[in-house]
């Protein structure tokens, strides 16, 4: 041959050879081939395998060797005798195949022609020669060598009229293959017609069969010739009557075809007149969104909206602005996880050791999901609650979400609602308007690519109203289990299920939910921790964890207990740990940079230690203030991070009339139980032992301190009448008492809420009673016994109960003489 051309050969059929490629087709004589029979085949062969193909005798192929081991087998052959074993591999996938990985028959063949090509491959041109059969792999590094024997066909007559008929019909079948193939060229009959050798027309046409690697092998590896006729005779006639099928169903319909045709041509002139004018239909990004669409798994009614909606954006302008939102809209279709759901854990035992693992206490928390996940394994399929955990800010309320999460094997989701003021956040924009996209609950499922994750919904209490909508009106629909499973969203307008989503919202004050928001959820109280709860939860959480951010070792830096809590007590005040976190960071990166430059540092923390790095303590855990001065009341308070102590202070001053003023920063509900208060004991002024003529005569000022905190709410009201009542009558106040309550004008003691962040206070003010309503008991026994240590609790229903109790018999020192009672003793 003249002239070499390389082609694709691992899919090669009589189909494949073009005009340009026929002159590739090897012709080979009978004497061409005793010649090949003739040669010795060596007791040891270099192995080459091939993935996608079959070498037959006399057949001259190229391959392309990209493996380093064929590339080192070929070149080593080369460089010799040029003579290597053809083996095909039993499973083309495998990238290093073995000795088990290759058929036992192969076929010797000769190096005609090497070429390095420029990816790094090597191709060669080789010629087979005989068949061989497998008897021992001596080698399989740095490629394959094995012992091999010849393969050699059983003794047969060539003139037996049979075979002879059977080789006429291979020859006039593949002739009729020829011209029924339209893209095969006249040379290939030229060349069928020529072949002299009935071996080698066997193999030739074996060779380029288009049938699988293991079929060209079972024709290999037989023994029989005639046997091996007969095979490929029927793989012919096989691929004969498909191709005349393939001409009838064409002639069919070719006079449709002739009608497409002419649409076609029309069309493409219509598309380049576009193109010219720049309307482009951008046909190919259309036909990719039609194709994954056929993959999508949906309900009927999706479908049919997606292939509305389809044909909508073909007969659209490429240039207008709807197209674009038209287009993001069928994307969104396909993007959405429609009817797919990830499958949720059952393990109840993990799921309890997830949740204790990343958060320390929570325990009504983990409970309710431990119930929702049992009920789950039990039914199978229910809508997951909507719950909304509340409590004081670095509790642990949003990455509880996430271990939720883990635990149930679900995605995590998290979006922030704070400051949100547009309805359309939620609920989306209406396709009509450019710019137009979904809202952000439906943006978050896409982006989860599944219909049931874990979707916790920050600072749900901060939602804001604008002339632009108020969205928490928004979220009444998709938090109501009976309306979320065809939730709507303006740019989707089709309905969505949400009911398989869990939902978890947190807030730092329900006061702030609108009520029939909060009435659609599950409302879980996150309390604040003690100083023992923070000193656990920075020795196992916070502090390891800071060390391994910062690339220290776990013995990089000890802080031990009673340093911890000087910490927590001297440098935050909170009731979660988010400050502590902060400052243990400090004293990390304190040790952090004392590793980093050689530098000596302390890594048993000492007190003296915590103040070099943090500075002298600014905050002083809350004291209880002594009973010695009259009208000091101590109080409980709730605040958005925590409970707190307060102290109410009344001072009476001679003034006509009397008369009540008040200050520290009050709000309206403060002010008004003070105005209670004094008109409470005015009614009772004979039960107290007050004189009417002190409370014309002198007036009674009210003081909280810490004037710049603003305070309001109605529990304060039994302190403010017992501060009242102690500044009237100059006895002293119990010591170490605290109170919260609210009153009423009749003089009952009505219940208040925060209770758990309030006995957290008082134990950290060292007090050692507490004064409550009576229906608040239900509350206490709700609160771990380790926190109520120490306490004795006092409930009441009346205010003569809490005067009976705080108010003693005894008075304080300098006591305050009133000038009416001096005159009287005068007289």
């Amino acid at each position: 041959m003249s002239k070499i051309k390389i082609f694709d050969i691992d899919n090669m059929s009589l189909g494949s050879v073009t005009d340009d490629d026929s002159e590739l087709i090897p012709l080979m004589t009978q004497e061409d081939e005793d010649e090949i029979n003739r040669e010795e085949i060596p007791e040891l062969l270099s192995l080459l395998p091939l993935r996608n193909t079959v070498l037959f005798p006399g057949v001259v192929i190229p391959i392309t060797a990209s493996r380093d081991m064929s590339i080192k087998l070929i070149d080593d052959a080369f460089a010799k005798d040029k003579t290597i074993g053809i083996v095909a591999q039993k499973n083309s996938d495998i990238e290093d195949p073995k000795a088990d990985d290759i058929h036992e028959v192969g076929v010797v063949a000769q190096i005609l022609r090497k070429f390095k090509m420029p990816d790094g491959n090597t191709t060669i041109i080789i010629q087979g020669k005989r068949r061989f059969s497998v008897e021992n792999v001596t080698q399989e590094e740095p490629y394959m060598k094995g012992l091999v024997t010849p393969f050699v066909d059983d003794d047969f007559d060539y003139s037996d009229k049979e075979f002879r008929a059977i080789i006429d019909s291979i020859k006039e079948q593949s002739l009729k293959v020829v011209k029924e193939n339209p893209k095969l060229p006249s040379e290939a009959s030229f060349a069928i017609k020529n072949i002299q050798s009935d071996t080698f027309l066997i193999n030739f046409i074996s060779s380029n069969l288009n049938v699988s690697v293991e079929e060209k092998q079972e024709i290999l590896v037989n023994y029989n010739i005639k046997d091996r006729a007969i095979e490929v005779l029927k793989k012919i006639n096989k691929e004969l009557q498909r191709l005349e099928l393939k001409n009838v169903i064409q002639s069919k319909t070719r006079d449709d075809m002739d009608q497409q045709q002419r649409e076609y041509y029309l069309n493409q002139q219509l598309k380049t007149i576009q193109d010219e004018l720049g309307v482009s239909t951008t046909d190919e990004e259309i036909d990719e969104l039609e194709e994954k669409s056929a993959k999508k798994k949906w309900g009927k009614e999706i479908k049919k909206l997606f292939a509305k909606e389809l044909i909508k954006l073909r007969r659209m302008n490429s240039q207008m602005a709807d197209f674009s939102i038209q287009r993001n809209y069928l994307e969104l279709l396909l993007d959405l996880p429609w009817n797919k759901y990830s499958k949720d854990k059952f393990d109840l035992k993990r799921a309890q050791e997830v949740l204790d693992k990343d958060h320390f206490g929570l325990e009504k928390v983990k409970e309710r999901i431990i119930e929702h996940l049992a009920v789950l394994k039990l039914k199978g399929n229910m809508k997951s609650p909507i719950i909304c955990l509340y409590g004081p800010p670095g509790v642990g309320k949003t990455s509880l979400g996430k271990s939720i999460a883990e635990a149930l094997g679900r995605k995590y989701i998290r979006m922030s609602l704070g400051g949100l003021r547009d309805e359309s956040e939620i609920r989306g924009h209406r396709k009509t308007y450019i710019g137009a996209m979904p809202g952000r609950i439906i943006q978050s499922i896409k982006k989860a690519g599944t219909s049931n994750p874990v979707f916790v919904l920050d600072e749900i209490d901060k939602l804001a109203n604008s002339h632009q909508g108020d969205p928490s009106a928004a979220m009444l629909e998709v938090l109501d289990p009976e309306q979320n499973n065809d939730f709507y969203d303006n740019f989707l307008e089709v309905g969505y299920d949400l009911s398989k989503v869990m939902f978890i919202a947190t807030a730092n004050n329900v006061g702030d939910i609108p009520w029939a928001l909060r009435d659609r959820m599950e409302m879980i109280n996150v309390t604040g921790y003690t100083v023992e709860d923070k000193a656990q939860i920075a020795e196992k959480f916070l502090l390891p964890k800071q060390l391994k951010e910062h690339g220290l070792k776990k013995d990089s830096l000890v802080i031990k207990d009673k340093e911890m809590e000087k910490i927590i007590e001297g440098y935050t005040r909170e009731s979660g740990v988010r400050g502590l976190d902060k400052k243990i960071a400090k004293m990390v990166r304190y040790a952090a940079k004392s590793v980093a430059m050689d530098q000596d540092y302390t890594v048993n923390v000492t007190s003296e230690t915590v103040e070099e790095i943090l500075g002298i303590a600014r905050l002083e855990r809350d004291k209880y203030e002594t009973n010695n001065v009259a009208g000091v009341v101590t109080g409980l308070a709730w605040t958005s991070v925590g409970g707190d102590i307060l102290f109410i202070e009344s001072l009476v001053s001679k003034a006509k009339n009397g008369g009540l003023t008040m200050t520290g920063n009050l709000g309206k509900v403060m002010k008004e139980s003070a105005t209670i208060a004094l008109e409470y004991i005015k009614a009772n002024i004979d039960q107290y032992d007050i004189k009417p003529e002190v409370l014309n005569n002198y007036k009674i000022h009210i003081h909280v301190p810490e004037g710049a905190t603003p305070k309001d709410g109605p529990s304060a009201g039994i302190t403010m009448l017992t501060s009242m009542i102690s500044v009237y009558t100059q006895h002293k106040i119990k010591d170490k008492l605290a109170m919260t309550g609210e009153i009423t004008l009749r003089g009952k003691v009505l219940p208040v809420g925060g209770i758990k962040e309030k006995i957290l206070a008082a134990k950290r003010a060292d007090i050692r009673e507490i004064i409550l309503c009576k229906e608040n008991r239900k509350d206490i026994e709700e609160i771990k016994k380790e926190y109520l240590e120490g306490l004795t609790f006092h409930y009441v229903t009346e205010m003569q109960e809490v005067i009976d109790i705080a108010v003693t018999d005894e008075k304080v020192e300098n006591a305050k003489v009133f000038e009416i009672e001096k005159k009287e003793d005068k007289k």
